[in-house]
C-alpha cells in the first residue's frame, strides 16, 4: 500500500522521480512517454466510443445503450488512470535499475473491450430496439 501511495504522489510531482536512482538513457524515457501517450489515445477512443453509442443509437433500448456506453466510458477512465500509474512505475523502475513492472491491466482491458464488442455484434445482428 505504501508503494501505491508513493506512486500516487509522483503523479502530481513527477520532478521528484529524479531523486530516485540514476538517469536512464533518454531513449528509454521517451519510449515510456510514447507508451503513455498510446494509452491516453486508447482511453480517448474508448470514451469517444461510449459517447457514440449513447448519442448515435437512440433506437436501442435504454438499458442496453446505457450499459454499453457506461462500459466503454468506464474502460476509458480506467485506461487513462492506468496510463499515468504505469508511466510513473516504469520511470521509477528504469531509474532504480529494476525490472519493468508487469500488469494484468492490458488483459483486463482487452477482455472488457471484447465483451462490449460481442454485445455490440449481438445488438447489430438482432437489432434490439427500445420501445
Amino acid at each position: 500500500m505504501n508503494e501505491f501511495v508513493q506512486s500516487l504522489r509522483l503523479w502530481f510531482a513527477p520532478q521528484r522521480i529524479r531523486d530516485e536512482g540514476d538517469t536512464p538513457d533518454y531513449r528509454f524515457s521517451l519510449a515510456n512517454e510514447r507508451t503513455f501517450l498510446a494509452w491516453i489515445r486508447t482511453a480517448l477512443a474508448l470514451i469517444g466510443g461510449g459517447f457514440a453509442v449513447d448519442q448515435f443509437l437512440p433506437a436501442l433500448a435504454w438499458g442496453i445503450r446505457a450499459g454499453l456506453a457506461l462500459a466503454l466510458l468506464a474502460a476509458g477512465v480506467l485506461c487513462a488512470l492506468r496510463a499515468v500509474n504505469h508511466w510513473v512505475r516504469c520511470e521509477r523502475a528504469m531509474r532504480r535499475g529494476e525490472d519493468l513492472p508487469v500488469s494484468r491491466f492490458p488483459t483486463l482491458l482487452g477482455l472488457a473491450v471484447g465483451v462490449v464488442a460481442v454485445a455490440m455484434v449481438v445488438v447489430v445482428l438482432f437489432g434490439w430496439e427500445g420501445r
